[in-house]
């Protein structure tokens, strides 16, 4: 399993939650973040601008699933046919474990999912 993170402008979030809702994936944590990239913020006459506000989708997923939910993503969340600064990043994390709470049930990755 892999843990799928993707900060996305937030105009754009509901987008990308459509797209994965509709591609079979609803099971997605959203977050209100605030960072920058590499152009370091963006200034708007004299006012520069360091933390910019964007959207978390945070999903677990298969492995075998990776490159479908990662291409779902960048296809929702990018502006216009080719994209521009401040899209986004999507980051790629390997899950060992997921507990469910309530019930209190482990699902391990399995040989070939790690």
């Amino acid at each position: 399993m892999i843990m799928v993170r993707a900060i996305v402008r937030p105009e754009k979030a509901d987008d990308v939650l459509a797209a994965l809702m509709d591609a079979g994936f609803p099971a997605v944590t959203k977050f209100s973040v605030a960072g920058r990239g590499k152009q370091r913020g963006i200034k708007i006459g004299e006012v520069t601008y360091d933390e910019i506000p964007k959207t978390m989708l945070m999903s677990v997923v298969k492995n075998a699933d990776r490159d479908f939910v990662v291409e779902t993503i960048m296809t929702a969340a990018r502006s216009g046919k080719k994209g521009a600064f401040g899209d986004g990043k999507i980051f790629i994390c390997p899950v060992d474990e997921v507990y469910t709470v309530s019930s209190g049930v482990c699902e391990t990755a399995t040989p070939e999912e790690a």
